[in-house]
């Protein structure tokens, strides 16, 4: 794990609804099914599945929770597939969900969950970041999200901050935190300096750097994914080159990237190039 200092963000908001809107953007709408369930006793280690392709990560994990005792890995997945079923036999507190595997939609299937067993807080711990990720894992229910290279204390705290404590918070790992636009604010921080809140929508989604485009800037930054040039997407959309590098400047101060080349990789991650 990563050994960054940075702690965990927790954004106060009920989980909207509509499996319809489980996918990266979907804000979705609120509904009485999502709201998170009252916060559990402390009482015994916490209960976690493990759905990852990654044996090896599981194990590590698996190893690191052992030595407090206070977080149990109760069985483990290698895809999505058989998520609800392995839910209602083992009973797990939580569910440590990573995202790009093979099978089933991760997405689809922690909605499923949320709908059948609203109780159980489904945590999504993944290497794979996109800022579509961050919006789809909201709608579908997640209560957090973390990547893998965040340190373990943080993924730990989150782990008991869902469980058992905040039971009506969606907490961003510092790595993901990163991927979501700041707003000024006056709030100290844990160590007295001020620490940026993270915007949302009126639906209480995490606003990301990609949902700051307007829908010319992200069909612009689709074209760059796919490769063309300047004066290609220009002739493409009818427009000048001029007006294509207003846009491109605008995007690139929004996104802070500050190479087109950069807006490229960014496109290709985000899998807009394949849109």
């Amino acid at each position: 794990m990563n050994r960054r200092s940075a702690k965990s963000v927790e954004v106060e908001a009920k989980l909207p609804v509509a499996r319809g809107s489980s996918g990266p953007g979907g804000g979705g709408s609120r509904d009485p099914i999502a709201t998170r369930a009252p916060k559990r006793a402390a009482s015994g280690p916490v209960r976690v599945l493990c759905v990852d392709d990654h044996a090896v990560l599981v194990e590590g994990l698996r190893a690191q929770f052992s030595i407090t005792g206070d977080i149990q890995v109760v069985g483990r997945l290698a895809t999505a597939d058989r998520l609800l079923e392995e839910v209602e036999r083992l009973k797990p507190d939580a569910v440590l969900l990573d995202i790009e595997m093979p099978g089933a939609d991760v997405f689809e299937m922690a909605d499923r969950l949320r709908r059948r067993r609203p109780e159980v807080r489904v945590i999504v711990l993944s290497a794979h970041i996109r800022d579509g990720y961050i919006s789809a894992a909201f709608a579908a229910g997640v209560c957090a999200y973390f990547a893998k290279s965040d340190e373990l204390e943080n993924i730990v705290r989150g782990i008991h901050d869902v469980v058992r404590h905040r039971g009506g918070t969606f907490v961003l790992g510092p790595m993901v935190r990163e991927r979501c636009r700041p707003i000024a604010t006056d709030k100290p921080g844990a160590a007295g300096l001020r620490e940026p809140e993270i915007a949302l929508t009126g639906a209480g989604v995490p606003i990301t750097h990609l949902d700051s485009l307007t829908a010319r800037e992200a069909e612009i930054l689709r074209l760059i994914g796919k490769g063309l040039s300047r004066t290609q997407i220009a002739a493409q959309l009818c427009r000048s080159v001029k007006t294509i590098d207003g846009h491109q400047d605008r995007m690139m101060k929004k996104l802070g990237i500050v190479a087109r080349a950069d807006l490229m990789r960014f496109a290709i991650r985000e899998g807009l190039a394949q849109a």
